[in-house]
């Protein structure tokens, strides 16, 4: 990838702002809501039985201590969504702050068993409105190219491909219209 990233021209959006109560396709109630404090326990669980399969790029860690030092990190450069249902989480979307000012990566992970079910989708949305709440205004993120279902995902929401190298597009959006 370049060293300077590049970002469309046009704001995409409009996105909500959690909390987004909705029910999945396979009919369980979801909410959407803004990570706090007291969901850290919940959301180390989720990242420490997350499917070994299911990791990318590296991520999640697959030991609990590694989890709690990445969480450590995601959690405090950035802003940050939950999917739960019935207490548990199902998945989390993180933007963390980039080294650039108003830029911030995507991260989002679903457990296996809710996946394919609407919520990631719907996190995303969610996570972007908060982050735009919050002042982001450009958000990027990679993404092994061969993971259609993801891409085609990123896409829907508005992220355009911006580069790409061998095993990863790199995708990116803008909040907020720029100067």
């Amino acid at each position: 990838m370049s060293d300077e990233r590049h970002y469309p021209e046009k704001a995409s959006g409009p996105f909500p702002s959690p909390p987004d109560r909705f029910e999945d396709r396979e009919g369980r109630e979801i909410l959407i809501k803004q990570y706090e404090e007291a969901d850290k326990e919940a959301l180390t669980e989720m990242y420490v039985d997350f499917d070994p399969a299911d990791r990318a790029q590296g991520i999640p860690p697959s030991s609990e201590q590694r989890v709690r030092s990445w969480l450590d990190v995601i959690l405090d450069e950035g802003h940050s969504v939950i999917a739960t249902h019935d207490g548990d989480v199902a998945g989390h979307a993180a933007l963390v702050r980039d080294s650039d000012a108003g830029t911030y990566e995507l991260a989002i992970f679903v457990t296996q068993e809710y996946q394919r079910a609407g919520i990631g989708g719907r996190l995303i949305r969610n996570l972007l409105g908060y982050g735009k709440e919050q002042g982001v205004e450009c958000v990027w993120l990679t993404v092994e190219r061969w993971n259609t279902a993801a891409v085609s995902l990123y896409e829907k929401v508005g992220f355009e491909q911006t580069g790409s190298e061998s095993f990863e597009l790199e995708m990116a959006l803008r909040l907020c219209d720029s100067d």
